[in-house]
């Protein structure tokens, strides 16, 4: 069961098809020619038995292939859910399926009774197992309850920030394996690439191996379509396994997954499809850094690229527009009756497009040149506009009643008069351009400044195929193929110091900027990183 609650009420349910988790049952080894009645497997959250049906008829198939007593499987599988009513169907599916295999009735119901957990994982101790698998909640933090929150905040010590609560499920998961052991989920693999998942990724370093990554954001997975951008993610412990990375599109489905499980299983370092191509790669990541995914060769130019500086480590500052909370009174294209000093102009994501050219959008500014709110009595228009229920009821505004009328995000001062390469979030690719110091960026664009870069000159190191390479492989892709170009993908991207280039490299970097020429910006970021 999986809970998406961006798409569905609070405590809606989205199960999984049958054919994915037959493919997941596949990637962690539970087949009828592994020792089935030996493992333990355990589905952290039942539903409506999207798994639970499939490792019956594995089991059942296995038993009866060996002669093995039914009754004898009665510690073989553990399935939680926290719905009564879930619990309820999951024991009738067991009990319907071991009559048909031949127990009787109270050999059925005892099996179903012990297998079958109404509770909560989360806060549940957790029993050694050799497979996890399943579908976890993937709920918003702000859903939860502060009661809830808290517990699991206790209990699961990956749950970070306002990360999802799936991030809990992989840490208990992970916990409760035996030697050798593998945990298979589909769940959204923003914990991969998003600050929160930082903890969760440092555990996966320390003692477990990453045996798959099967990005499936535009699969039809579900049974009702959602946007949760999920992954088939399997994690050993201990298992020496290769990694293999998979990327698939809209048209991969069952025959296609069942192509894409046997290259994962095998040796092959690469292999491709109708709607997906994998490739095995020689080492996986560890530490709390992003994780990215890429082909091995782009991995391969990323690693060897390591040891130069990062932006920042080059001398550039990297942030995010402004943030109101309101921006149908903060942010206006028609001039409202305020103050003329109060208004900023702001450059928005839509002005920049190929080029950069204003949209005529401004801030209706509540702060002053030196970073502090003005006094709204000397600014009465200010405060007859910004006055209005929509503002007032803010979080921002509710936490500090005294600054009602402020900005989630401050006003960094002298941002808005310097210099700064902008970038848009959420486009196909990494596209800065110049803003020379007349307007303050929105909250969905990126601004870079640098007091040693000629900032010309590095946006054409950031147009190369090089700066894409890095964004593209830690980036979380939307669906579509959308970029999410945040600060913390900037962040990766690692460049020459700025003192380290010629002259004449400069120009060509510069006109290759100007003329928005990527191949041209690519060719000369070739040669200064030495790279074919």
């Amino acid at each position: 069961m999986t809970l998406h609650a961006a798409t569905t009420p609070k405590n809606g349910a989205v199960y999984t098809r049958r054919w994915v988790a037959e493919t997941i049952l596949d990637l962690v080894g539970y087949t009828v020619d592994a020792p089935l009645e030996e493992w333990r497997i355990v589905e952290p959250a039942a539903g409506d038995g999207s798994f639970l049906v499939p490792m019956l008829d594995r089991l059942i198939a296995r038993a009866r292939n060996r002669n093995i007593s039914l009754r004898s499987l009665v510690d073989a599988v553990c399935a939680w859910d926290i719905d009564p009513g879930n619990a309820a169907t999951c024991r009738q599916i067991v009990v319907d399926a071991l009559l048909k295999a031949g127990a009787d009735q109270d050999v059925s119901s005892l099996i179903a009774g012990t297998w079958i957990q109404c509770g909560d994982y989360l806060l549940a101790e957790p029993e050694p197992a050799d497979v996890v698998v399943g579908n976890p909640p993937y709920i918003r933090w702000d859903d939860l309850g502060d009661q809830r929150a808290a517990l699991y905040r206790a209990t699961c010590r990956t749950i970070r920030g306002r990360g999802d609560i799936y991030l809990g499920f992989w840490e208990k998961a992970l916990e409760s394996l035996r030697p050798g052991g593998r945990a298979g989920f589909i769940c959204a693999d923003r914990w991969m690439r998003n600050s929160y998942g930082a903890d969760l990724r440092a555990m996966v370093g320390n003692g477990f191996d990453v045996e798959a990554v099967w990005t499936m954001h535009d699969v039809d997975a579900f049974h009702e379509k959602v946007m949760a951008y999920p992954a088939i993610t399997v994690i050993g412990r201990a298992t020496g396994r290769a990694p293999v990375v998979v990327s698939t599109t809209s048209e991969f489905g069952e025959a296609e997954s069942r192509q894409a499980a046997r290259f994962t299983l095998g040796s092959a370092e690469s292999g491709s499809g109708e709607g997906w191509r994998g490739h095995r790669l020689d080492h996986w990541y560890t530490g709390r850094g992003l994780w990215p995914s890429a082909a091995p060769d782009t991995l391969a130019l990323l690693d060897s690229l390591a040891d130069l500086p990062t932006l920042e480590e080059s001398g550039c500052r990297i942030g995010i527009g402004l943030a109101s909370g309101c921006d149908a009174r903060f942010v206006v294209d028609d001039v409202p009756e305020v103050e003329l000093d109060r208004l900023l102009p702001m450059t928005m994501g839509s002005d920049l497009n190929g080029t950069l050219h204003w949209g005529g959008h401004y801030l209706v500014n509540p702060w002053g040149p030196d970073g502090r709110l003005v006094d709204l009595d000397a600014y009465p228009l200010l405060r007859k506009w910004l006055d209005v229920p929509e503002v007032r009821n803010r979080f921002v505004s509710r936490k500090q009643p005294q600054n009602w009328f402020r900005t989630i995000d401050k006003v960094i001062p002298g941002l808005t008069s310097r210099e700064k390469l902008l970038i848009a979030d959420m486009r196909p690719r990494l596209s800065p351009y110049l803003e020379t110091g007349e307007a303050y960026p929105h909250h969905n664009v990126y601004w870079i400044t640098s007091d040693r870069w000629d900032l010309e000159v590095l946006g054409g190191l950031l147009l190369s195929d090089i700066a894409s390479a890095f964004v593209e492989a830690y980036c979380v892709r939307m669906a579509g193929g959308t970029l999410r170009l945040q600060a913390q993908y900037l962040r990766t991207i690692r460049v020459p110091l700025s003192d380290t280039i010629s002259g004449g490299d400069a120009n060509a970097l510069r006109e290759s900027f100007r003329s928005r020429d990527r191949e041209k910006a690519s060719r000369v970021a070739h040669d200064l990183y030495g790279v074919s």
